[in-house]
């Protein structure tokens, strides 16, 4: 594993592979680079001739917490970008699925030129998967602080990883002033209500439409509540240069991960992919 320091902040990191076509991988919710399947993807990649960067966003892992920027998704999305600038794999191939996936969406649109094409997967959407977002990220955050204090923050289970993998963070934590902090989770909370010119929290969708390099959307399973089917096909829809393609599994892959729980690995699965993704950038990305 490797660290560097990206706005003033520690991200760990790691490069699978040693040549060939970069690309970064963004795991969901607030889960590490270390997750089930992540690392597997990406040998899977560098197998095909790639170079794989998998991370710990800030907040996640390994890496330092951080509480800037207008949502805890743009914040990521702009230090994913320096830190591939960072150990030279810009431009790069961004991949994400879940949250990963938003904030690699976030990424294109902020800083194109450093962004050689999107694929992405379980894209959360829907007013129920919006609205429960922004309750899981910063609910109990802002509820504790506001009822407690930043000691009681640092002692729910949401924290754990961060805390435990990285000792920065506890002091980290506990220096932040209550009532900004307090402020930052209601930012980042309203960042999550659904807005009828935003199908991806934090981007219009005027802006999605200018995002002109080749993307890849994988299409959600019906069943799938929190990254409804709907969300997937209108973001592809909305994106000028994009394909729509299906799964290498079964409408309810989601709910079979989230009924399995977070420790036997939501995306156990996700080196499945690693043909259509391939493919569909030599095809398109030359």
């Amino acid at each position: 594993m490797a660290t560097a320091t990206v706005q003033g902040l520690q991200i760990e990191y790691n490069v699978v592979g040693n040549s060939g076509r970069p690309w970064s991988i963004t795991p969901g919710g607030r889960f590490s680079k270390d997750s089930p399947g992540i690392r597997d993807l990406a040998e899977a990649l560098a197998q095909r001739g790639n170079q794989v960067l998998i991370w710990d966003r800030p907040n996640c892992g390994a890496s330092d917490v951080c509480f800037t920027g207008a949502s805890e998704s743009e914040m990521q999305a702009d230090v994913l970008i320096e830190l591939l600038d960072h150990i030279g794999m810009a431009p790069t191939v961004i991949m994400g699925g879940s949250g990963g996936a938003r904030v690699s969406l976030l990424a294109a649109a902020r800083h194109p030129d450093k962004t050689a094409g999107v694929a992405m997967l379980n894209m959360s959407g829907g007013v129920y998967g919006l609205m429960t977002l922004g309750v899981h990220y910063c609910g109990g955050s802002l509820a504790t602080a506001w009822t407690k204090d930043m000691a009681a923050v640092a002692d729910l289970p949401e924290w754990a990883e961060v805390l435990d993998r990285n000792p920065r963070n506890r002091p980290l934590l506990l220096e932040q002033d209550r009532k900004q902090f307090i402020a930052t989770m209601e930012r980042w909370m309203a960042a999550y209500c659904p807005n009828g010119d935003e199908l991806v929290p934090g981007l219009s969708n005027e802006q999605a439409r200018a995002i002109k390099m080749p993307a890849l959307v994988f299409r959600s399973g019906e069943s799938d509540v929190n990254h409804t089917r709907a969300t997937s096909e209108r973001v592809a829809e909305l994106l000028p240069n994009a394909q729509l393609v299906e799964p290498p599994w079964g409408d309810t892959e989601w709910n079979e991960r989230m009924a399995e729980g977070p420790a036997a690995g939501l995306f156990r699965r996700w080196p499945l992919l690693a043909p259509q993704l391939d493919d569909w950038a030599r095809a398109n990305l030359g």
